[in-house]
């Protein structure tokens, strides 16, 4: 016999419902204005553990990059309440105290918030995967929200406008500190969000020389990136 998974819907109260419906009804991403036109939205998560599939999702930092600049009046931090707090060595990462965790903001309010910010822009994050994951799961979880949405890796992008430092750069702290970019503390989510928009700017000019301009265009050199690495495995 094959097994059975059952997942319980979560049950919102109407005031959330509506967040969501209003969200749901917001006009399709677009993804094509040139980078002086466009908002996009950078974004970075701390978890429980380092299994996106199996970890909390703790924390949520973003902040928009609009007219081809950084907004920092335009950002967003939220600490997700947790019925046990995570693990001491996990808060030596993040620095999110216990308490912090016990009385951070309703998953639901905080995802709903999260959504209300980033409206329907894209987003775009250092190791998407993680970030995409770790969200995903909890807007499944506490929304009953499949969250489909496009994403950016900074992770591919990089190297792929940066074909020589590639060779010897591989993480954020490696290309940070390529351009000298200072960061006010790591592991936090929103000082990392506002370190991968400082790498963003930097593509954005980088793109510009390669004719890219676009959120669009910067999602084709990332699949040609992945295509030309698949090819050479």
């Amino acid at each position: 016999m094959f097994p059975f998974f059952f997942w319980r819907k979560p049950r919102l109260q109407p005031a959330e419902l509506a967040a969501l419906e209003k969200w749901k009804n917001l006009p399709p991403p677009v993804l094509n204005p040139d980078f002086g036109k466009s908002r996009i939205v950078v974004v970075d998560v701390e978890t429980s553990g380092l299994d996106p599939k199996r970890s909390s999702l703790l924390a949520i930092g973003a902040v928009a990059v609009t007219g081809g600049k950084i907004c920092n009046a335009d950002s967003f931090e939220i600490v997700l309440k947790q019925k046990e707090a995570s693990e001491a060595e996990n808060i030596v990462v993040h620095g999110i105290t216990g308490s912090e965790q016990k009385e951070g903001v309703p998953p639901e309010e905080a995802l709903l918030n999260f959504l209300g910010y980033l409206g329907k822009d894209p987003l775009v994050a250092f190791h998407v995967y993680f970030d995409e994951t770790a969200i995903k799961r909890a807007m499944k979880k506490y929304l009953g929200l499949r969250f489909v949405h496009p994403w950016l890796d900074m992770a591919h992008i990089m190297p792929a406008l940066h074909p020589v430092e590639a060779k010897r750069l591989k993480g954020l702290d490696d290309w940070l500190g390529l351009y000298n970019l200072n960061v006010w503390t790591r592991h936090n989510a929103l000082s990392d969000a506002v370190a991968t928009a400082q790498l963003l700017l930097i593509a954005m000019e980088r793109a510009k020389t390669e004719g890219a301009k676009s959120f669009s265009s910067l999602k084709d050199i990332e699949k040609a990136h992945l295509w030309t690495g698949r090819r050479n495995v």
